[in-house]
């Protein structure tokens, strides 16, 4: 009987999931995660508006540039196809929001989180309460998030340097799809935001951009093989 009801439920959330992506592409949104802890999910204010201007520009996609707020425990989560998480410090989940946040990317959400400097260790303690029986991986550099629109055959971008390691790509996969990417010592916001924030050259600027805009491409396409 229980697995009849948790098959029902997710039945159901895809359902919800997927129901307001049949309508036009014009009406894409995207969000930011907000949550609890006291860190700065809020940090980067205009890099979203920024990579969806670009990505709209270069890569086709219909994207509004009016970027929501959702947080991890609402049910309004599963309005968005796409949710980026940023920040430089503590972080909380709690059972109700870890299971939310789980049902969300099962159901066919998508959760980019990049870290601002100082996210690491909260971030990863707290979604291994939501995904405690999956690792989170680092993906090979021939994966296609790396080879949509752009190319990078190196992995990630490196954008701002912090403490002199190299960039990282990881992901989780549920049943084979990526539910998760997290860019590591990567700083992609950063380089999304406007140029006079963080002064970075125009050419560090692209390359944030243009790999920002194969995630968006990668997320909307939804095609992917296994790792």
């Amino acid at each position: 009987m229980h697995s009849l009801v948790t098959m029902t439920h997710r039945i159901l959330l895809m359902i919800i999931f997927w129901l307001p992506l049949t309508v036009e592409a014009q009406h894409h949104q995207i969000a930011t995660l907000k949550y609890r802890g006291g860190g700065d999910w809020y940090a980067n204010p205009t890099a979203l508006p920024n990579l969806v201007r670009f990505a709209n520009e270069h890569i086709g996609t219909t994207i509004s540039r009016q970027i929501a707020t959702v947080e991890v425990g609402s049910s309004q989560l599963f309005n968005y196809p796409f949710v980026y998480m940023t920040g430089h410090g503590n972080v909380v989940f709690s059972n109700q929001e870890a299971e939310n946040l789980r049902n969300y990317l099962v159901a066919g959400g998508f959760l980019h989180v990049d870290d601002n400097y100082g996210l690491d260790l909260y971030f990863r303690r707290e979604i291994s309460k939501v995904f405690p029986d999956h690792e989170l991986i680092e993906l090979p550099f021939s994966y296609p998030i790396y080879h949509q629109a752009f190319s990078f055959p190196d992995g990630p971008p490196k954008i701002h340097e912090h403490d002199g390691k190299p960039p990282q790509g990881f992901g989780i996969f549920y049943e084979g799809r990526l539910v998760l990417y997290y860019t590591y010592e990567v700083d992609l916001g950063n380089g999304w935001e406007d140029q006079a924030v963080h002064g970075n050259p125009e050419e560090v600027r692209l390359n944030a951009l243009q790999m920002g805009a194969n995630i968006l491409q990668y997320v909307f396409n939804r095609q992917e093989p296994k790792p």
